[in-house]
C-alpha cells in the first residue's frame, strides 16, 4: 500500500513517519517538497506517486498570526485541502484529513460530538472548517476527517517544551485556568491513524464505509480533561520527578482575560473520542500517562 503524508517536519507527520508499518510504501512531503497551495504541484505529485491513501497533516496553525495573515491561512487550510481532495478524487485515493477542535465555539459544557454544530470563533478555526467542508463535498465517503486538539510531540515546538524552558528560566509563571480541553500526544494520534489505514485494507471495512455519501468524522485526543494550568502543573511535577528540572517554581492560575491574545480561543474544547476508538480499535490513554511517556522520550533524546 502506498501512503503520501503532507506536513513533513511537523509534529504529527514526524510521528507518523516513526510509526509507519513495514508494508507501507511511504512518501512524506514537506512544504518545500509539495506546496499544497500550488494546484499543479499537488496534481503532479499525486499522479506520479499514485498513493492509495493521502494523510493531510499539513496546516497553517499559527492561531494568533492567522488573524492578520488571513490570506495565507485560507490558502493552506482551505485551498490546499481542496486541491488535495480533487487530486485524490482523480485517482480514487482515500484522504485522511486532520482538523481541529477550533471548528467549535467552546460554549458547550459536555464533550463535543462529531455531529455537533460548528461555529469557529477565529480565523484559524474558520479556515480549517472551510477546508473540511471542501473535503467532504469533493470526496464524501472517500475521506475521513479527524478533529484533534492541544497536540504536542518530542519533535517541533509545543506547550510542553515551552513550559519546560520557561520553568527553567523564570521565577514564576501565570497559566490560563479557564480554557479546558485535553492534550494530545502526537504519537497516540499517529498510532490511531495507522490503525485506520490498516482497517482500510480490509475488504469488509471498505465496503461498509461506502454506505454513506459524507466524509467520516472522527474525534481524537488523549483521555481525560484539564485546563492549561493543570497541564502546566503536571509538566512541572513530572519534570522534577524525572530530573528534567532542578526546582519547582510557583505556577499561578490566571483567567484568559489576563492574557489577551489576538485570536479568541474556545473556553471548552473537550471532544468525545468514542467514534475514533470504534473506527480504529485503539483506546485512548489518559493525558497524564501520555505526557509522562513523551517526557521520558524527550529526556532520552536530550
Amino acid at each position: 500500500m502506498k501512503v503520501l503524508i503532507t506536513g513533513k517536519g511537523g509534529q504529527l507527520a514526524w510521528e507518523l513517519e516513526q510509526l509507519a508499518p513495514k508494508n507501507i510504501q511511504l512518501l512524506s512531503c514537506s512544504a518545500q517538497d509539495l506546496d499544497i497551495t500550488d494546484v499543479n504541484q499537488v496534481n503532479h505529485t499525486i499522479e506520479q506517486f499514485q498513493p492509495d491513501i493521502v494523510i493531510n497533516a499539513a496546516a497553517y496553525t499559527a492561531v494568533d498570526k492567522a488573524e492578520t495573515d488571513t490570506e495565507t491561512a485560507y490558502a493552506v487550510n482551505d485551498l490546499g485541502s481542496e486541491y488535495l481532495a480533487l487530486a485524490c478524487k482523480k485517482i480514487s485515493a482515500k484522504l485522511i484529513h486532520v482538523s481541529t477542535d477550533f471548528v467549535f465555539d467552546g460554549t458547550k459544557t459536555t464533550p463535543y460530538q462529531t455531529d455537533d454544530s460548528v461555529n469557529p470563533i477565529n480565523v484559524y478555526g474558520a479556515s480549517k472548517l472551510a477546508g473540511d467542508s471542501k473535503v467532504n463535498a469533493i470526496l464524501g465517503c472517500q475521506a475521513t476527517i479527524i478533529r484533534t486538539a492541544w497536540v504536542y510531540s518530542v519533535n517541533g515546538n509545543n506547550f510542553v517544551k515551552t513550559m519546560l524552558r520557561l520553568m527553567a528560566e523564570k521565577e514564576q509563571l501565570g497559566i490560563v485556568y479557564d480554557q479546558v480541553g485535553t492534550p494530545t500526544w502526537a504519537k497516540g494520534l499517529a498510532t490511531m491513524i495507522w490503525a485506520l489505514v490498516d482497517k482500510n485494507q480490509s475488504p469488509q471495512e471498505t465496503e461498509s464505509a461506502q454506505t454513506s455519501n459524507t466524509a467520516q468524522i472522527l474525534h481524537w485526543t488523549d483521555a481525560g480533561v484539564c485546563s492549561w494550568y493543570d497541564f502546566a502543573v503536571a509538566i512541572q511535577e513530572l519534570a522534577i520527578e524525572k530530573g528534567m528540572l532542578d526546582k519547582a517554581i510557583p505556577v499561578r492560575p490566571i483567567p484568559a482575560s489576563a492574557y489577551p491574545t489576538p485570536a479568541q480561543r474556545p473556553s471548552f474544547s473537550v471532544i468525545d473520542k468514542q467514534s475514533a476508538e470504534q473506527a480504529s480499535g485503539v483506546e485512548t490513554t489518559h493525558w497524564r500517562k501520555q505526557l509522562s511517556e513523551m517526557m521520558n522520550e524527550l529526556k532520552s533524546t536530550s
